[in-house]
C-alpha cells in the first residue's frame, strides 16, 4: 500500500493551537523560566538549540544576541558570548542574517555560501570586489602579514561623515571579504568585529570541524530539518526564512523526510495545510496533545528573537502583528523605535517600547501596549514587573520608569506592582 501523503497522516496527530504554541516555546526554551543560575555552557546550549544567534548592533536597551540569550537564561555575564566566540565554540557568519552559529556548524554554511547569491550581502560583496579587486587584496595581504585587524585600525580621511551607511572603505572591505569567506571574526573587542584569515581561524579548530563539503542537496536538507527541530513546529512556507533559504520548502519536498521518519506531520487545528514535526520532539509532542506542556515564563524579546522576527509566522502561530519600526521614518512609527514583544504563559500579550539610560541607571519604558482582549490582571502585572526588575538589573539600569501605557490605567497599575517586587 503506497504511504499516504503527510496531510492524511496529519490527522492522526492532531493539537490545539495553544498546545502548538507550548510545543515551539519548549523547542526554543521560552516555555518555563530557567530554574537555576545560568551557566557558560547553559549559553552555547541555548544557540545550539536555536541554531543561530542574529547579530544587530542596535543598543537603546541592549544589543539583540544579549536580549535573546537573557528571555532565555536570565541573569548571566555578557561576556561569556564574546569568551565563546574567542574560544572557538561559536563562529560568525551569515545564516538567516549576521549571526552567531555553533562552530560545529560552521563548515556547512560555508559551504551553503555559494548558494546565497540572492541574498542582499553577496550581491553587495561581489560587487564591492568587482570595483575594489586591487584595494581589497591588498587589505588581505596585509592581514595575512600583520595579523587580525579591526576596522578602527584604520584612520578614515572624511571624519565628519558618519552612519553605518558611510563606512571607510577599509570596513566595506572587511565585510566583503567576511561575507566572501575570506575573513573571519576571530573575537569582539567592545563589540567590534577583529577580522583575520579564515584559514589561520579555522586552523585552531578541532580535526571534526574540518570535514567534507556535503553536496547542496545534503546541506539544504540539513538546514531545513535543524529549522522544524529549532522551532518546534512549522508548516512548510514557515521553513526556508529561517536559513534564508531558495526556493521556498513545500509539503511535497517534505514527504520524503516524513517517510523516511524524521520529520511527523501533525495537523494543528483551525490550520488548513499540515505541520510537521521533527522526530527528536516526538516525546514533547506527546505531552503537547496531553496537555503536558505548560508554558509559565514571562519574558521581554528581542526584536530579533527567532520567536518573533518572521511577521506571518508570529502572526500565525500567536495571531500577533509585529514589525521591527526602528528603520521607519519616526512620523509612521505606530509603536516606537525599539519596540520588545511581551511573552507570558505561553502567548504574545504586548509590547514595550524601552530605552536603557546607562549613565543614570534608569530603565524606561516609553510607552507599553498590551494586544486588545488581554486584561491587565494581577497575575500578568506581577510577572511583567518581574521580568522588568530583572532585566533592568541584568542590564545595569534597576530604576525602572513608567512614561504611559495603554488600556487606561494600566501605567499606574504598573508602577504599584513594581514598587511591589
Amino acid at each position: 500500500m503506497p504511504a499516504q501523503p503527510p496531510v492524511a497522516r496529519a490527522a492522526d496527530r492532531s493539537l490545539a493551537l495553544t498546545q502548538a504554541r507550548c510545543l515551539q516555546l519548549h523547542a526554543q526554551g521560552l516555555l518555563q523560566p530557567p530554574r537555576r543560575r545560568a551557566s557558560a555552557v547553559d549559553l552555547l546550549a541555548a544557540v545550539k538549540r536555536m541554531r543561530l544567534l542574529q547579530i544587530d548592533s542596535i543598543h537603546v536597551v541592549a544589543r539583540s544576541p544579549y536580549l535573546v540569550l537573557h528571555a532565555r537564561l536570565g541573569d548571566y555575564p555578557p561576556e561569556w558570548l564574546e569568551q565563546a566566540l574567542a574560544q572557538g565554540a561559536l563562529a560568525e557568519c551569515w545564516a538567516h542574517e549576521a549571526c552567531f552559529v555553533p562552530s560545529d556548524d560552521y563548515a556547512l554554511h560555508d559551504a551553503w555560501r555559494h548558494q546565497r547569491g540572492h541574498h542582499w550581502s553577496h550581491r553587495h560583496a561581489t560587487r564591492m570586489y568587482m570595483e575594489h579587486r586591487a584595494e581589497m587584496d591588498d587589505l588581505l595581504a596585509h592581514i595575512a602579514r600583520e595579523g587580525p585587524v579591526r576596522a578602527t585600525d584604520f584612520a578614515r580621511e572624511d571624519r565628519g561623515v558618519g552612519g553605518w551607511w558611510e563606512w571607510k572603505p577599509e570596513k566595506r572591505w572587511l565585510e566583503a571579504w567576511f561575507t566572501l569567506g575570506e575573513l573571519m571574526v576571530v573575537r569582539r573587542e567592545r563589540f567590534q568585529r577583529v577580522y583575520d584569515l579564515s584559514a589561520r581561524v579555522r586552523a585552531s579548530w578541532p580535526a571534526r570541524l574540518h570535514g567534507e563539503r556535503p553536496a547542496v542537496e545534503t546541506l539544504r536538507e540539513r538546514f531545513i530539518l535543524d529549522t522544524v527541530r529549532a522551532l518546534g513546529i512549522v508548516p512548510a512556507r514557515w521553513i526556508a526564512d529561517y536559513y534564508r533559504l531558495k526556493p521556498q520548502v513545500s509539503d511535497l519536498e517534505l514527504e520524503p523526510l516524513v517517510d523516511s521518519g524524521q520529520l511527523l506531520a501533525v495537523a494543528v487545528r483551525g490550520w488548513s495545510v499540515p505541520a510537521y514535526v521533527h522526530a527528536d520532539h516526538a516525546p514533547a509532542l506527546a505531552q503537547a496533545r496531553a496537555g503536558r506542556l505548560r508554558a509559565t515564563h514571562t519574558a521581554l524579546l528581542s526584536p530579533f528573537d527567532p520567536l518573533v522576527w518572521d511577521r506571518q509566522r508570529a502572526l500565525g502561530m500567536f495571531g500577533f502583528d509585529y514589525a521591527l519600526e526602528c528603520y521607519t521614518p519616526a512620523p509612521r512609527r505606530r509603536y516606537g523605535y525599539f519596540v520588545l514583544p511581551i511573552l507570558h504563559r505561553g502567548a504574545l500579550v504586548g509590547r514595550l517600547d524601552a530605552k536603557a539610560h546607562r549613565a543614570d541607571g534608569v530603565f524606561e519604558v516609553k510607552a507599553l501596549y498590551l494586544e486588545q482582549g488581554v486584561e491587565p490582571g494581577e497575575r500578568l502585572l506581577g510577572e511583567l514587573a518581574q521580568a522588568l526588575k530583572k532585566l533592568a538589573h541584568w542590564h545595569g539600569t534597576p530604576a525602572v520608569r513608567v512614561a504611559r501605557a495603554r488600556p487606561v490605567g494600566l501605567a499606574g497599575a504598573l508602577r504599584a506592582a513594581l514598587k511591589s517586587c
